[in-house]
């Protein structure tokens, strides 16, 4: 893939529109594009980061054994009058009616769907448990979408849902959601701190904000420094071990401000430990037992012949959000360097010749590299345009890709000048050059 047949629309300055890093960024290197207030078009470079981040969110789910399904934006408003939620949830929802005068809705959320769903199909205890989730885009009505996508109308979302038979079987399940986020904000290079939270309009009686550090964040956090050094590494999908590694976590202090209890903070946080600071929120779990199955009649069949409704959970991770968030949280505003994790790169290895309008040597060694790259499942791009070397890498940092092969005066023979984003060059072979970067895939 050559840069100048590539849809990048790389602007020289950053829009005065926005007003923090990730908005900065994204309409910069042309990830996105505004269609209207809070909706974005989203080109090349950022939905291929953004489909990363989802292939990573949906592993994790499915190695929880959640079962994947997709669901319509579009949604009846009769199963949300059946929960109560279709006037309480407020202007947020956007209601609209089709050519039969029918109420209908773009869902902001999918309790009430997935329910309906649920009680068609299951009768008896012995189906349970059952989770599901999708990854579809939501729309609500923001009062005042800013912040590029950080706080927009329209976004893409992974949500699931969980079926338990008891309170203790759906606890269960709400831990093994609560690991399936820790692992996957690790393998997106993020320290996510698991907070107590409100239930807000999802509601129930149990829930935790996932939050990631970042000085642009909206959520002010309260947190104990203690809670970055636990480990996630020995946590089975047991039922006492995944208690244990919650209570572990819940052990140290950490709200944001809706929760904060100034007396309990200094009472259980010696001041050395106290971390006060903003963050993102970037992932957000619910325990809600029969709050929506009771109103709706999902109930199965137990042994002796009773019926009782299940216990539901939901669990929300922000795919699109996660974008803007990584690079509030990565991005270099200073130097004009964006570093993304591996995993999520636009492209794993940027390939830079000097272009000679008289001389295409340097041109056919970096194609010949680049097939020789694309054999070992190295995704790399080439920047054949005639800038000087110096604006191509600035360019290149800008984009975010980690590694950079240079074919310039320096590569002589089978040796590559061959650099990570702000480390030193260094002259190695090409055989070299991909085991270091398979390497470092391996890592995340």
């Amino acid at each position: 893939m050559y840069i100048s047949k590539s849809f990048i629309p790389i602007l020289k300055n950053n829009p005065s529109e926005a007003k923090i890093k990730s908005h900065q960024l994204m309409l910069r290197v042309g990830m996105i594009k505004q269609s209207s207030a809070g909706i974005y078009s989203w080109l090349p470079l950022g939905f291929k980061v953004m489909k990363k981040i989802e292939k990573i969110v949906r592993e994790e789910q499915d190695r929880i054994g959640v079962q994947e399904i997709l669901m319509p934006t579009i949604q009846s408003s009769e199963i949300w009058k059946e929960s109560g939620r279709y006037k309480d949830y407020g202007e947020e929802m956007l209601r609209i009616k089709d050519r039969q005068n029918r109420e209908m809705l773009y869902g902001p959320t999918n309790e009430e769907l997935i329910t309906d769903i649920f009680r068609s199909s299951i009768k008896s205890y012995k189906s349970l448990p059952q989770l599901l989730y999708h990854i579809q885009w939501k729309f609500r009505d923001e009062i005042r979408p800013r912040f590029g996508i950080m706080r927009c109308r329209e976004f893409y979302m992974k949500d699931a849902y969980s079926f338990d038979i008891s309170d203790e079987e759906a606890l269960f399940s709400y831990n093994k959601f609560f690991l399936s986020y820790l692992k996957t904000f690790k393998k997106l290079n993020l320290k996510a701190i698991p907070m107590a939270a409100e239930t807000g309009p999802i509601g129930g009686s149990l829930s935790h904000e996932f939050i990631i550090l970042a000085e642009t964040g909206e959520s002010k956090i309260f947190t104990d420094k203690r809670v970055f050094d636990l480990s996630i590494d020995n946590a089975k999908l047991e039922k006492q071990s995944l208690e244990n590694m919650r209570k572990e976590y819940e052990q140290y202090y950490s709200v944001t401000d809706e929760k904060f209890d100034k007396t309990e903070f200094e009472k259980k946080v010696s001041e050395k430990n106290r971390l006060i600071t903003k963050g993102i929120e970037v992932g957000h779990i619910f325990y809600f037992g029969a709050k929506y199955s009771k109103p709706m009649g999902a109930s199965v069949d137990l042994p002796g012949g009773k019926k009782d409704f299940v216990k539901m959970g939901s669990y929300g991770i922000g795919v699109s959000r996660l974008v803007g968030a990584i690079i509030e949280a990565k991005y270099d505003e200073k130097n004009e360097v964006m570093k993304w994790p591996i995993s999520i790169a636009p492209y794993h290895v940027a390939i830079i010749p000097m272009i000679n309008k008289n001389d295409n040597s340097q041109l056919d060694k970096a194609n010949n590299i680049f097939s020789e790259l694309k054999k070992n499942n190295i995704d790399a791009i080439i920047d054949d345009t005639d800038e000087n070397i110096s604006s191509k890498i600035k360019k290149i940092n800008l984009i975010g890709v980690p590694f950079q092969i240079i074919i310039g005066k320096q590569s002589v023979g089978d040796k590559l000048e061959f650099k990570e984003v702000e480390g030193e060059p260094q002259m190695i072979e090409l055989k070299d050059v991909i085991k270091i970067i398979n390497k470092q895939k391996e890592k995340n």
